[in-house]
This record gives C-alpha cells, sequence and structure tokens, in this order.
C-alpha cells in the first residue's frame, strides 16, 4: 500500500494551465504506479487550458465549484459529483468561469494504451 497524504501531496505545473493549482495524489512523483496517475487541480474563478490533445484517455471528476469543458462538438458544465470522459486524442479546454474556486480530480494512464 502506498499512501499521500493530502497536506503532503507533490505539486506540479503542466504548461499551458493558467490560474491552476495541480496536486499530484498517485503515480509519478507522489509514489510508484505501473498504469496510471491521479491528480487534484484548484481551479480560481477565470482559470483555464489552452486547447490540447494527449494520446491518453482522461476522466474527470468534479469536486466541488462549477466546471466547463469544451471540446470540438461543444461544451458542458459540469456540477459536483459529475465526471467526464475525454478520449484519446480528443482536444479540451478546461474553464472556470464562475467566481468560485473549482476543484477537480484527474484520472490518466502513465502511457497510450498499446494496440491489440
Amino acid at each position: 500500500m502506498h499512501v499521500t497524504r493530502f497536506s503532503e501531496a507533490p505539486a506540479y505545473y503542466p504548461a499551458a494551465h493558467y490560474d491552476m493549482r495541480c496536486l499530484r495524489l498517485q503515480g509519478r512523483e507522489a509514489g510508484p504506479s505501473s498504469q496510471m496517475w491521479l491528480g487534484m487541480s484548484q481551479i480560481l474563478p477565470g482559470g483555464h487550458t489552452d486547447p490540447d490533445a494527449s494520446p491518453m484517455e482522461k476522466i474527470y471528476f468534479i469536486v466541488e465549484g462549477e466546471l466547463t469543458i469544451e471540446t470540438p462538438e461543444g461544451e458542458v458544465a459540469l456540477q459536483p459529483h459529475d465526471s467526464c470522459r475525454i478520449a484519446p486524442g480528443e482536444s479540451r479546454t478546461l474553464k472556470n468561469k464562475t467566481n468560485r474556486p473549482v476543484m477537480v480530480v484527474l484520472a490518466m494512464a502513465l502511457e497510450p494504451a498499446k494496440a491489440a
């Protein structure tokens, strides 16, 4: 078992993320993991990411606040306990359009899945 205390979770600084504080909860610099990592981000009012796609699937879970996720197909505003899957290669933009902070959990594979 590997435990990461929230108070000791290491910060990380992804490119093109603005007015966000990102913490690694499991995997990468937070400890051992062979398949995935888990992070939590606080997005301040007006905070956002640039449009970006990655080869890894992403799962977002909203803990607090309202997060708008935009893709080429449209946008959706997610509330606490809502979740969203972004497919491998799908471009997405995260935005906090409100006056309250957003807390969001991100689960993501360490590497793209191998073709069978």
